[in-house]
């Protein structure tokens, strides 16, 4: 019987809470056999997950991107977390042709984490206005470079659902004209993913899973009343990951977090599902590999 390892598909060894110790995370994960893809929040953080990831030749991953609170704007002022990065610089814009580099690494399986973040946004109606469109610009240019490259996208959303919903539909439909137009036997266009951190209503889940999207779920479950969207995932869209060093699972919640702590999402799923935790952790594991086009 061939043994399945446990896959985190959100972490952030590659974040400046690490910075001592990231090797020895990392080996006393894999030697649990737990996975990992590291995930990427601007350019600094995005190189590092790669140069992480091409260590090892198998367990270890990198996702690249700009994260919508790491996104230049000149509209609000973030306050910097120490846990992430270390330099000044943390607000930047999109460069395309950058992170396209970073993604010519073969140990690079997703664009992410991307999306829409309205939580830190500025007072006045204008600019909102404008805040959220700079965003949905930024969103839309990381989504043509994933379908550039074919790779698959991991998405943050926070308190921005129905403005995501409305994103991804629009580029949907577009794909699906552009493929109409197409000779026969040209690939089709298409965006695959995972809603990362997932903490939206029934109808918002409801809508991704109608594109196909996978739905990612983490320590914040121990936190928030999810048991019934949980029970409402489909086995076959259910991701789990851990979000390091954030989202802590108990016993060890308000310490930092690590790949090694998934057990206990994939244990609280299990129970939710009323299946084995060996069932979860081969379900999730087989979803994270399908998704990612990881053997």
């Amino acid at each position: 019987m061939v043994h399945v390892p446990i896959f985190d598909t959100h972490s952030h060894i590659n974040f400046n809470a690490y910075k001592n110790d990231a090797d020895e995370v990392i080996r006393r994960s894999l030697v649990n056999d737990v996975w990992m893809i590291n995930i990427g929040s601007q350019y600094e953080t995005s190189k590092k997950a790669m140069e992480i990831a091409e260590k090892y030749e198998k367990g270890v991953y990198a996702a690249i991107g700009l994260h919508p609170i790491n996104l230049e704007t000149g509209l609000v002022k973030i306050k910097k977390d120490l846990e992430e990065i270390e330099s000044q610089v943390r607000e930047e814009d999109f460069d395309y042709k950058k992170y396209k580099e970073l993604a010519k690494s073969k140990r690079v399986v997703a664009i992410g984490e991307i999306g829409l973040d309205y939580y830190w946004k500025p007072k006045t109606k204008r600019k909102l206005e404008l805040f959220k469109e700079k965003q949905r610009t930024v969103l839309s240019q990381q989504l043509n470079l994933a379908e550039e490259l074919s790779l698959p996208v991991i998405f943050h959303c926070r308190m921005a659902h129905q403005n995501l919903i409305e994103v991804l539909k629009s580029k949907i439909k577009n794909f699906t004209s552009l493929d109409m137009k197409l000779s026969n036997g040209a690939r089709k266009s298409k965006i695959e993913g995972v809603i990362h951190c997932f903490t939206g209503t029934t109808e918002q889940l409801n809508e991704y899973l109608e594109m196909g999207f996978y739905l990612g779920f983490n320590g914040i479950i121990f936190k928030l009343g999810l048991d019934e969207i949980i029970k409402k995932v489909p086995l076959d869209k259910i991701l789990i990951e851990t979000d390091c060093p954030y989202l802590a699972p108990p016993p060890y919640q308000g310490q930092r977090n690590e790949p090694l702590y998934l057990k206990y999402v994939a244990k609280k799923i299990a129970e939710l599902k009323n299946i084995t935790l060996e069932e979860i952790i081969k379900i999730t594991t087989q979803n994270a590999k399908k998704l990612f086009k990881i053997e």
